[in-house]
């Protein structure tokens, strides 16, 4: 029993370690992979033409990096 407790108690700290580091870095966890990207796919869906709800995430999206862009300090 004070096995399972030890190993409980270590998960609970990975994970309140991994909390306090997404708090500092506000990134999301990524994999060392690359992802869809390392593939040469662009978007995760497959499809020629987008739907109007992924059109509309990836307009915003571009308006976020125009932003960021033209509000750059450095």
């Amino acid at each position: 029993m004070s096995t399972f407790i030890a190993a409980f108690v270590v998960l609970l700290l990975f994970f309140l370690l991994m909390s306090i580091g997404y708090l500092v870095k506000r990134t999301a966890v990524a994999g060392s992979c690359g992802g869809l990207g390392a593939l040469g796919i662009d978007k995760a869906c497959d499809c020629d033409d987008p739907c109007d709800n992924r059109k509309a995430k990836m307009a915003a999206e571009e308006e976020r990096r125009e932003k960021l862009n033209k509000d750059r300090i450095i």
